[in-house]
C-alpha cells in the first residue's frame, strides 16, 4: 500500500514512475493505481511452470496474468530475463518467453541479464544452501545468441 501511494504522489507531481516486479502480486494493484505507473520492469525468470515453482517456489501463473494485464492498460514494460547456463538458456524457454513477450505489444524491450555471482555470500550469510555455485556466467556469445531469439520475435533485446 505504502508503495502505491508514493506512485500515486510522485505521478501528481509529474514524476515518471517506475517499478521492479516478477509480478507475483500484481493482481493487488487496483486499476487505478496500476494507471499511476510509467514503467514496470518485469522479471520473468523461466518460461516451463515446473522449472519456475522449482526456481522461485512460485506458480508462473501470476506473472503472466500480470504481464497480461499490463498490456491491456497499455503500460509500457522491460522484460528482465537472467540467464543462466544450463539453466535458463535452452530453446524452449528462449522462445517461450520471446513469443509470450511478443504477443502483448507493450514490451518495449527485452533485457538479457547475465548471471552472476555476487549474490552468493547473501546466502551464505543467511545458511542457505547455494546450489548454483559452480555456476559459470554466460559467455558474451550465449548472451548474443539469446538476445537474437528475442531479436527473432521482433522484440528489442540487449
Amino acid at each position: 500500500r505504502f508503495a502505491a501511494k508514493v506512485m500515486a504522489a510522485a505521478k501528481r507531481l509529474g514524476i515518471h514512475t517506475c517499478i521492479e516486479t516478477n509480478g507475483f502480486y500484481g493482481d493487488r494493484l487496483s486499476d487505478a493505481e496500476l494507471d499511476t505507473i510509467d514503467l514496470v520492469m518485469l522479471g520473468i525468470k523461466t518460461w516451463d511452470p515446473a522449472r519456475h515453482k522449482s526456481l522461485t517456489g512460485m506458480e508462473i501463473g501470476p506473472t503472466l496474468d500480470f504481464a497480461r494485464r499490463l498490456a491491456a492498460h497499455r503500460r509500457p514494460v522491460w522484460v528482465r530475463f537472467v540467464l543462466v547456463p544450463g539453466l535458463t538458456d535452452d530453446a524452449d524457454t528462449l522462445s517461450g518467453i520471446a513469443g509470450f513477450a511478443a504477443s502483448l505489444g507493450n514490451v518495449e524491450r527485452v533485457e538479457v541479464l547475465p548471471f552472476h555471482q555476487l549474490g552468493r555470500f547473501k546466502w551464505e550469510k543467511l545458511g542457505l544452501d547455494y546450489t548454483l555455485g559452480a555456476t559459470e556466467p554466460p559467455t558474451a556469445e550465449l548472451c548474443e545468441q539469446a538476445c537474437a531469439v528475442f531479436r527473432r520475435f521482433g522484440l528489442t533485446a540487449y
